[in-house]
């Protein structure tokens, strides 16, 4: 641990009055939500850092490993995970991280989880420990997809190996202990994004559909001017500008951000769909996204269950060692895909 690092998570066991006067001098309240005393202190020692958007990507990528990494917790224990890889769609081989619970039960589907970071930087020490406690609690086996980022791998790159690891699971289940030719899928940001997408284009594609979506602060929808994107447009971690470069070094240049595999929430035949759990933070451009797709879903009768936690940001399953809150958010989150699946 490199003592930048040490020196804030000493600083974030701080009494939160004491974290206030030192990030501001008053709560920050946007919206008329108020943000957590330990996200407000880590952006406010984060408002120095240039924004993505005026690095290249390379670098921003680099950086965003090394920031993220410094709030890292560890895996929870009683689960044990390997790297290994599935075949991609042109042959080539997606890394992937398998998590196994020791306590594990046996009509728990696999969850095929997707990072978050834009399309663009992240991997999946971004969801390590997220992606233990789900395992644990769940008691089911995940595979974390290492999927290819742009500007390297423009799309549908990045889209394409999560729907070959989605079908992989559905075709090796049964290996890790989980209920053959099933899955779900999950993903926090663009990793909600390609969850969402898949939900979809599963059954589009001929594929069995996932038996459960767990979308946490997805972007589903590109195109609509979305209130809490202004609101919330300079947010930590994500920012509505960051927003807009992810999406130019993510898309081919002139494509449409109304079709489907961008903008699943413009599908307008939305009926059947897997069961959802949509969850979003407060602090957050993507806010108001998460909430107008979990309306559509349960317009079209699909079976919703939605969140806000209304004190935190965008990335909190990323800050579970210093954010308390965040923790027991994603502990909480865990127990909703656990009681999903036991109504399965």
């Amino acid at each position: 641990m490199s003592l930048q690092a040490t020196i804030a998570k000493l600083m974030l066991k701080l009494p939160a009055s004491w974290k206030i006067k030192m990030a501001g001098g008053a709560p920050l309240e946007i919206g008329g939500r108020t943000l957590d005393p330990n996200l407000q202190f880590i952006a406010h020692g984060a408002a120095n850092q240039p924004p993505m958007s005026s690095l290249e990507p390379e670098i921003a990528q680099a950086a965003a490993i090394e920031g993220l990494g410094m709030f890292a917790a560890k895996p929870e224990s009683d689960v044990g995970w390997d790297n290994t890889t599935v075949p991609g769609k042109d042959g080539h081989e997606i890394p992937v991280r398998i998590y196994r619970p020791d306590q594990q039960a046996p009509d728990a589907p696999v969850l095929v989880y997707y990072h978050m970071g834009g399309g663009v930087i992240l991997n999946v020490d971004a969801c390590h420990a997220f992606c233990s406690m789900v395992a644990k609690t769940a008691q089911c086996p995940i595979i974390s997809v290492d999927y290819r980022l742009a500007p390297q791998h423009k799309f549908p790159a990045g889209l394409e190996d999560c729907i070959s690891a989605y079908d992989w699971a559905l075709k090796n289940a049964d290996s890790l202990g989980a209920p053959a030719g099933r899955a779900a899928v999950g993903g926090d940001s663009m990793g909600g994004n390609f969850s969402a997408i898949i939900a979809q284009e599963a059954t589009r594609r001929g594929m069995p559909a996932p038996d459960l979506q767990v979308l946490i602060y997805p972007a589903t929808d590109l195109v609509t001017d979305f209130p809490s994107a202004t609101t919330y447009g300079e947010t930590y971690p994500l920012s509505t500008d960051t927003m807009q470069w992810f999406m130019q070094q993510y898309l081919p240049e002139g494509f449409d951000r109304a079709n489907v595999l961008l903008s699943p929430a413009q599908e307008t035949r939305l009926e059947g769909l897997p069961p959802a759990i949509i969850v979003t933070a407060g602090f957050d451009p993507l806010v108001d996204d998460g909430a107008a797709y979990a309306k559509k879903l349960e317009a079209a009768g699909v079976s919703v269950q939605f969140k806000c936690y209304d004190s935190l940001a965008h990335g909190f399953t990323a800050f579970t060692e210093v954010v308390p809150a965040a923790r027991n958010a994603c502990l909480e989150v865990a127990g909703m895909v656990r009681d999903a699946y036991a109504k399965l």
